[in-house]
Order: C-alpha cells, then sequence, then structure tokens
C-alpha cells in the first residue's frame, strides 16, 4: 500500500489519515499503541520529507508475518521515500529548539528503524513489533532488548568516497538525524 505526498506542509495531515484507514483495515483499533505509535511516526518522516526535501515523497505501509486483520504476530513497516539525493544528517535539538527531535524521536519508539539509497533519492523507513516484546527476566535491565536487537537495525551511510554499513540499536545507541 502506498501514497503519493506532495511537497506541501498538509499533506502531513492526509498521511495520518490515509494510514489510520489502513490499520483499520488491518483490525488495528484507533486507540491501540501500536496505531498510535505509528501514526506519530508517520507525522515524523512525512513532515521530514515534505519540510527538509521539497520534494515528492511516497509514504508506503506493510503488513509483515501475520495474516492480513490478525493483530498478534509479525510487524508493520513504514516508509518514506523522496527525490532528494542529501541523506540524513545527525542533528540534536537543544532546549528551546523546535525542530531537530524528528528523527530521534523515531529512533526512541520505532522497534527498527533505518535509511538507505533509493535511486536517485533516499528511503527512511521504520519498524514496530505487533505485539509486545516479552519483559526482560527479573534483573534483566534493559541492556538485553538493546543487546538482541542490535543486530537488527542497519543503517547505510554514503560518500562520494565509500559506502559503510552500520549496525545500531533503536534504543539510543544511534545518534539522531534530522533529514535535510
Amino acid at each position: 500500500m502506498q501514497l503519493e505526498i506532495r511537497p506541501d506542509p498538509t499533506e502531513v495531515g492526509r498521511a495520518r489519515r490515509w494510514a489510520r484507514s489502513r490499520l483499520a483495515g488491518s483490525g488495528v483499533a484507533d486507540d491501540e499503541p501500536l496505531a498510535e505509535t505509528l501514526i506519530l511516526l508517520v507525522s515524523e518522516l512525512v513532515t521530514n520529507a515534505v519540510v527538509h526535501t521539497g520534494c515528492p515523497a511516497v509514504l508506503r505501509l506493510s503488513f509483515q508475518g501475520a495474516p492480513q486483520g490478525v493483530v498478534a504476530g509479525g510487524f508493520v513497516r513504514l516508509e518514506v521515500a523522496d527525490l532528494s539525493p542529501c541523506p540524513p544528517a545527525p542533528r540534536h535539538a537543544d532546549g528551546d529548539e523546535t525542530n531537530g527531535r524528528g528523527l530521534e524521536l523515531v529512533d526512541g519508539l520505532a522497534d527498527r528503524w533505518g535509511w538507505s539509497p533509493e535511486g536517485v533519492g533516499k528511503r527512511i523507513w521504520c519498524e514496530l513489533d505487533r505485539c509486545p516484546a516479552p519483559p526482560a527476566p527479573h534483573g534483566g535491565g534493559s541492556g538485553s532488548a538493546v543487546a538482541a536487537t542490535a543486530s537488527v537495525t542497519s543503517v547505510t551511510r554514503t560518500s562520494a568516497s565509500a559506502s559503510t554499513s552500520v549496525t545500531a540499536s533503536a534504543y539510543g545507541g544511534m545518534a539522531a538525524y534530522e533529514a535535510v
């Protein structure tokens, strides 16, 4: 499923409505935490594409690993592809700044996320597991969850001279990036 996005800030609201309708069609209620988190992630990634690139984009939503209409199991994958050749650039907002928190928020909310070149542009993606992760064993702390996800998420960074693949956790091990 995909939605074409014009480089217009009003498209963010349309993208949220479109994603809500796709979730409802897959048996995910509006008030479920998965839906609320996914809609926030749609807002952040579409806003980045619209505001920072000035190019058209495509929003894709897919349900992986579980049959259509079954909420338990699998994951939801959200992708935003745009035509800007500029890779995401590191950003971190300080204090009262109003920008610079979008992908930092994605990093904190998504189970996995990353980006890769796509054609002349790029694709930024994130995934949310459809059922919550089992609780850590007593005394296990969050370190075990971080270690378990560290090998899953890869972010490909490219430069004029080389292409490097970096593996990082979706739980804070990766620096925040804001598309420019």
